[in-house]
């Protein structure tokens, strides 16, 4: 009886988890120019429009521009600091390690509006490099607890040889430290990514419509009607998401990248 319960609840809890998606995914196969569910024909001519009409496509340039620059801008702003804050032990390293989760813990729209009220001051808004730093500076927190997580995994044994063996602390960190927090860096790269292409409201404030990304486009045309073009975008976000991580869990060690040390260690 308690074995049903459990599996009558998991099967409700990923039914309605995954209930949306099914249904996008079945919106952006009509045939017909109509946002209908179940979709009223089968047809993918859909997505090629994303890549053929004028507006999608310079929408998903800005989005993939601006991911792949924010992902590049938020590691290199993590990698030193949480560098430092492991090598120095300095007493102040936990407020400044709180200092890089403040952004992402902060609702989106307070980040916003103070980053939109600095880029009017300084004269510039609605260029796509403000949504660029902007996304860097929000999702830093991400690569920086990925980075900090995996410079705590790494033995004081392994160090204390290198220097043993005579190499520079220069020497230690491209051959031993960096090596070994690449996965780190790459998952919280790969984190940057995802969220950043997904990510609305300071795309949406710093834009100022001049520069649209894909989220912001969407609800635009939400605006205009309703189109399959809209859940065919959707359903790309969602296989995006679904590839990234799967690469991750494919060719890295997800739960230990994720914190979740074997006993072993």
């Amino acid at each position: 009886m308690v074995r049903w319960g459990k599996v009558t609840f998991l099967t409700l809890v990923f039914g309605m988890m995954a209930a949306p998606l099914i249904i996008v995914a079945g919106v952006s196969l009509n045939a017909k120019k109509r946002m209908f569910f179940p979709p009223d024909g089968l047809s993918l001519r859909w997505f090629p429009e994303i890549f053929e009409t004028a507006k999608w496509f310079e929408a998903l340039s800005n989005s993939v521009i601006i991911a792949f620059s924010a992902g590049l801008i938020s590691v290199s702003i993590a990698l030193p600091i949480a560098c430092f804050l492991w090598r120095h032990k300095v007493f102040y390293a936990r407020a400044l390690f709180i200092a890089g989760l403040v952004p992402f813990a902060l609702p989106p729209v307070i980040t916003a509006l103070g980053m939109l009220v600095f880029w009017s001051q300084v004269g510039f808004v609605g260029q796509i490099w403000n949504i660029i730093i902007g996304h860097g500076v929000f999702l830093v927190t991400l690569p920086l607890v990925m980075i900090s997580l995996g410079l705590e995994s790494i033995d004081d044994e392994i160090l204390e040889a290198g220097r043993t063996m005579g190499a520079d602390g220069r020497r230690i960190f491209t051959t031993v430290i960096f090596p070994m927090v690449l996965p780190y860096m790459v998952a919280g790269f790969a984190f940057v990514l995802v969220l950043s292409m997904n990510e609305y409201i300071i795309s949406f404030f710093l834009g100022q419509h001049a520069t649209l990304t894909l989220p912001v486009q969407i609800l635009a045309s939400l605006r205009s009607g309703y189109t399959p073009v809209i859940a065919a975008v959707a359903v790309m976000f969602i296989l995006f998401a679904v590839v990234v991580f799967s690469l991750i869990a494919r060719f890295g060690d997800l739960p230990r990248l994720l914190g979740a040390w074997t006993p072993r260690e």
